[in-house]
């Protein structure tokens, strides 16, 4: 903490100051906080779990630790991945290099994804229908761009200028090094930049993409094929495995119409270039160490870190992201104790009595109204921990010495076990995230809230800290998550999880109202020299913030330490509420990063969470004696209560 600071001032620097001037960002990181200082312990439990399996001779075959190992250890051989260079691929290039007309594009375009090689033009998955809920339907999404964001292509600024400049260097870097003429490599960068930037000016904007409704557009297979003339959707479907569907949602209509348009206007040796260039990107990462600098001399200029992450710890982060269900089993063996899940269960309970408390407490809210949002609260499913039922990962095979092999099996059984699931019912036993993830999430068509065994650690949650601790920092976490139910996008599902509007028309008019100022509070917040925060990017996470704080302050008002005045080093019971909360969101972030999250992350930067809610709190006001003047107060009147 820095005590020198008044915290009705600076709230953020005064349960911080001290971390932060002593914990700069380490060269092989982005940003360093609360949240990465778990990480790091996390990604070292990982490694620990990792190099044991990989060097257990005695590991049955077919086992959960063999299979662990043997991934692990086939990316951890860079003897052999050097020696390869770009083999893995030369096939690939060659194939999608030599296509001759808008079929033969199309069909490279559906061989890309179903063999894990790559997804270019658009973006395909398979999930549940928002409008009904009990069936899964295959859904098409923009895309086929490789920047961040749309506007990293359409802005002119010098900071994207920049990255613009980065982005064709990498891509003239990757072509040279398969053996491509510079010139010509130099004149591809080109090519794709500018089919890309075409793309992207198809593209909706992350803050339209926020509206369910917008994005909700349910053609026939056969209607939707008349929009798009150059694209047959059954028979494109039929070669991404999709067969016997007679419906399909679209995200972006528009988006696909253009495509269609650039299908045919974008000459053949275009799209040939356009193609190579999605095999060699994906591949990038995992080939031999030209193509891996390359890759992070790109990303650099992006996110402004120093050094690149060194091989183990991409390494043990790809196993997580590729195998994350057998790792996570010898991870929470090891790392998970049953008294935390215990803990964590009847927190969640306190949390949803304590929303329930403040619904019915609500001043602008109808009795009609209110009805509808205690049975979606009643109805939520919480998740702890890990999965019931883990995936086996059946039919994927993994072989010690064959790394890049592996990762595109991994991809080929993820996308075939990805479309299985049409035709079948719901699997709501499924998980969004590892066991070792630091995060947590809340999923509206599922109505579910779930809490990865990695982030149930200290500072979020620690089961021998005082209840204060606990409330403020992972009680926060979990109203945070129930809070998504009831912001600006979740609060358009109802209790089953379907898109359908259960509010009454006026109180969805008071609803808009007070998210509206909210979003002003946020908008008026500075990040990096004339960088806002964007309040209508970051609404559904700031009002996760504010209901989730005042929820978890509900709940901590139950417990005893709640009830009592009795100070502990010096510091009351709600104060060391707040300060758990300010310190989970202490971090350090470099500029670059910063500006790039500003445009792609829902979330606002960590000093304005940590300020955003509180500051509508009377509670906080009270516990640090904050008054007019102060530079941080808001009058009561001007102070947004929505949850």
């Amino acid at each position: 903490m820095d005590l020198s600071v008044k915290p009705g001032d600076d709230f953020y620097t005064y349960a911080n100051g001290a971390w932060l001037r002593t914990n700069p960002v380490p060269a092989k990181e982005t940003r360093w906080g609360s949240f990465n200082q778990l990480r790091d312990f996390n990604i070292n439990a990982v490694k620990t779990i990792l190099n044991e399996s990989a060097n257990n001779k005695n590991a049955a075959a077919g086992s959960v630790e063999k299979r662990v190992g043997d991934f692990y250890a086939s990316a951890m051989d860079s003897a052999a991945i050097e020696k390869l260079g770009y083999t893995p691929i030369k096939a690939d290039l060659a194939r999608v290099g030599s296509v001759k007309d808008v079929n033969a594009i199309l069909n490279e375009v559906a061989t890309l994804r179903t063999t894990g090689t790559g997804s270019p033009m658009f973006g395909f998955y398979v999930g549940q229908d928002r409008k009904n809920v009990n069936n899964m339907v295959p859904q098409l999404s923009q895309g086929g761009t490789t920047l961040p964001d749309r506007d990293y292509y359409l802005k002119d600024d010098a900071r994207s200028t920049k990255i613009q400049q980065a982005y064709k260097t990498y891509i003239t870097t990757l072509f040279t090094l398969t053996g491509v003429p510079e010139a010509t490599a130099k004149k591809n960068a080109e090519t794709i930049f500018n089919l890309e930037k075409k793309l992207a000016a198809a593209q909706m904007s992350r803050v339209e993409m926020r509206d369910p409704y917008k994005t909700y557009n349910k053609f026939s297979v056969a209607d939707f094929s008349k929009t798009t003339p150059n694209m047959d959707w059954k028979s494109l479907m039929a070669k991404m495995k999709v067969t016997g569907q007679d419906t399909i949602l679209v995200s972006a209509p528009k988006f696909f119409t253009e495509l269609n348009g650039l299908l045919t206007s974008t000459p053949v040796a275009d799209w040939q270039t356009y193609l190579q260039w999605n095999v060699l990107k994906s591949a990038a990462p995992y080939l031999s160490s030209d193509f891996v600098n390359a890759n992070f001399a790109y990303s650099q200029v992006l996110s402004g870190q120093k050094v690149q992450t060194p091989r183990w710890q991409r390494m043990s982060s790809l196993t997580d992201g590729t195998i994350g269900e057998l790792l996570g089993q010898l991870y929470v063996a090891k790392h998970f104790k049953p008294e935390a899940k215990a803990r964590m269960d009847e927190m969640i309970a306190n949390l949803i009595k304590a929303y329930e408390i403040r619904i019915k407490g609500l001043d602008w809210m109808s009795a009609e109204t209110k009805e509808k949002a205690l049975a979606k609260l009643h109805a939520f499913r919480p998740k702890v921990g890990y999965p019931n039922k883990w995936e086996t990962y059946q039919g994927l095979a993994i072989s010690r010495n064959a790394f890049f092999e592996n990762v595109r099996n991994s991809g080929e059984w993820g996308y075939n076990k990805m479309v299985s699931q049409l035709g079948k019912p719901v699997d709501r036993e499924r998980w969004g995230m590892t066991p070792p993830t630091v995060n947590a999430y809340y999923s509206p068509v599922m109505n579910e809230i779930v809490f990865p065994a990695g982030i149930l650690q200290f500072p979020f949650f620690d089961p021998n800290a005082d209840d204060a601790v606990n409330y403020g920092g992972i009680g926060a976490v979990i109203g945070h998550e129930i809070s998504h139910g009831f912001d600006d996008s979740g609060s358009q599902y109802d209790k089953d999880g379907t898109l359908r509007n259960w509010w009454t028309a006026e109180d969805l008019a008071k609803f808009k109202e007070k998210a509206k100022a909210l979003q002003e509070q946020y908008d008026a917040y500075t990040v990096l020299d004339t960088i806002h925060v964007n309040g209508k990017l970051t609404l559904g996470e700031n009002i996760g913030d504010l209901g989730g704080l005042n929820a978890a302050y509900e709940a901590f008002k139950m417990t005893k330490q709640g009830k009592s005045k009795k100070k502990i080093d010096g510091f009351t019971p709600d104060q060391r509420f707040f300060l758990s909360w300010a310190q989970v969101w202490r971090g350090n972030t470099l500029p670059e990063t910063t500006a790039q999250l500003i445009v792609t992350d829902p979330h606002s930067p960590g000093e304005y969470r940590t300020i955003g809610a509180p500051v509508n709190m009377d509670a906080w006001y009270k516990a640090f004696n904050v008054k007019p003047g102060d530079k941080l107060y808001k009058k009561p009147e001007d102070r947004n209560k929505i949850w």
